[in-house]
């Protein structure tokens, strides 16, 4: 398919007219269409699907937001500013954008108030066990690597995952109901099983400027004049197997794409068409979800040497980042009594391979080096003994002698584990959405937010939950705004 853009010459009538034009409907295109309108602008969103939510839908909805939030202070956290900024650029360094981490740190607290007024229900409350999700209500949890090495050695660590009021995983499904009753508040003229199929210019070349859309839409081509500018909030590219498969085919075998099926690029391509700049298109989010149960995280995972690689209490998307880059094969290995509640809680699905009255037992079913992981286990078992962790320093609650009997869970890629995974590359933006473009300053007209453009976060093996919905919703917000006040055709 081609996304060539279409001059504005060649529109030969216009099937209708907005100040602002966004293209998707999830969590980046409601925020940005409402804070357009709440600007005083005029708004259409065009959405592919027949309902509205894209990937946020699909979500847990945690968001992820510090700099002492009203839940965080409720809570009892005083969690600063740039603890926030700290970390967030740690983790997602050498990547990490300054300018959208500090505006998102100092921003953090406002934005929350804003989802707030909006009807988004939040409870004072912390979940304190470690936790993929929140399947209670309650609001607060850790879900990143804050009090993990090395990033609780710098930052001050705090909960920042902030997850709806509601019980089960339903945060996704209702977090986009609301913004969809806002949209509708607002009388925002929505167009469902409408396809974006390329942006059209005022004229080809450096003075170029984007006035508008073409669609297709009841197996029509229709055209959208958009008075002030076009926001692209489309999605990732996670489903569309020729661009991953260009730009991270790490994430083609043995993994799981999670996202929705219009997660196809076609807003980056577009924005490729008029001669945006694309960065970061190598890396994404990849995950190996052992916990819960939380007792896993006593275990320890060894590399095809029979070595460990990483402290086993980072979070499970750092884990999952580091363990596809190890020798294979990759196992968990625990005590009986830690295995718990792995078969019904976990999302892992890895198969347990091997068991043991005794550690040798163990180790004859095992396909590593002879002797290494009998190694490995003394030396991390004398670690345990004087409570510290010499080789990755894992928390000392985390610490526990490693004693027959034994269970090892197969986490190979491949062997049947869990590896979801979707895209962090997109358009290059400013801060406040603009697209950059690959020749000097930004392309007038043409905005991008969610991940359609390259955010906040960077690096799989930095990544928290709740930081794309969180980033999406925010980004879609500085998008709707700065779109908003642009200077009319």
């Amino acid at each position: 398919m081609s996304f060539a853009p279409m001059l504005e010459s060649d529109v030969t009538s216009w099937s209708g007219e907005s100040d602002v034009v966004v293209v998707g409907f999830g969590g980046a295109g409601a925020c940005a269409a409402i804070a357009a309108a709440d600007e005083g602008a005029s708004v259409m969103i065009v959405e592919a699907a027949s309902a509205s939510g894209g990937s946020t839908a699909l979500s847990s909805a945690e968001i992820y937001l510090g700099g002492g939030t009203k839940i965080q202070k409720a809570v009892g956290y005083e969690d600063s500013v740039e603890d926030v900024f700290g970390y967030l650029m740690a983790s997602n360094g050498p990547q990490a954008d300054a300018s959208k981490v500090r505006a998102y740190a100092e921003g953090g607290a406002e934005h929350l108030d804003w989802l707030m007024s909006l009807g988004v229900p939040f409870k004072a409350s912390e979940l304190k066990e470690r936790a993929m999700m929140a399947l209670t209500d309650d609001c607060l949890l850790y879900t990143g690597s804050e009090k993990a090495w090395p990033y609780c050695e710098q930052y001050k660590p705090a909960p920042r995952g902030h997850n709806l009021e509601v019980e089960g995983d339903n945060g996704g499904p209702l977090l986009t109901k609301i913004l969809l009753q806002q949209v509708e508040q607002r009388g925002i003229d929505i167009h469902y099983e409408t396809r974006a199929l390329r942006l059209i210019v005022s004229c080809h070349g450096p003075q170029q400027r984007i006035v508008g859309l073409a669609v297709r839409q009841n197996m029509q081509e229709h055209y959208f004049r958009a008075g002030r500018g076009v926001v692209l909030c489309a999605g990732g590219f996670i489903m569309n197997e020729d661009m991953v498969r260009e730009y991270c085919p790490q994430f083609l075998d043995n993994k799981t794409q999670i996202g929705n099926p219009n997660d196809t690029g076609t807003g980056i391509q577009m924005g490729l068409s008029v001669g945006g700049r694309v960065i970061n298109m190598h890396e994404g989010f990849l995950s190996l979800p052992f916990y819960p149960p939380a007792t896993l995280t006593f275990g320890i995972f060894v590399n095809g040497q029979g070595q460990r690689f990483i402290n086993e209490d980072a979070y499970h998307g750092r884990i999952g980042s580091f363990l596809v880059n190890q020798s294979y094969p990759v196992y968990l290995i625990l005590n009986v009594e830690d295995y718990g509640n792995y078969e019904t809680e976990s999302w892992l699905q890895a198969p347990v391979v091997a068991t043991g009255e005794s550690l040798e037992e163990l180790v004859s079913e095992l396909d590593l080096p002879t002797g290494q992981l009998e190694r490995t286990i003394e030396r991390f078992n004398e670690d345990v003994s004087e409570r510290v962790d010499r080789l990755f320093h894992k928390d000392i609650s985390w610490l526990k002698t490693l004693e027959a009997p034994f269970v090892a869970l197969d986490c190979t890629p491949g062997a049947g584990a869990f590896f979801p995974c979707f895209t962090l590359g997109g358009l290059d933006t400013t801060v406040d959405g603009a697209v950059r473009s690959v020749h000097e300053g930004v392309i007038p007209g043409l905005y991008a937010a969610g991940r359609t453009a390259c955010g906040v976060p960077r690096r799989g093996d930095g990544y928290a939950s709740g930081s794309s919905v969180g980033d999406a919703t925010f980004s879609g917000r500085m998008a709707g705004r700065s779109v908003a006040v642009e200077e009319s055709l």
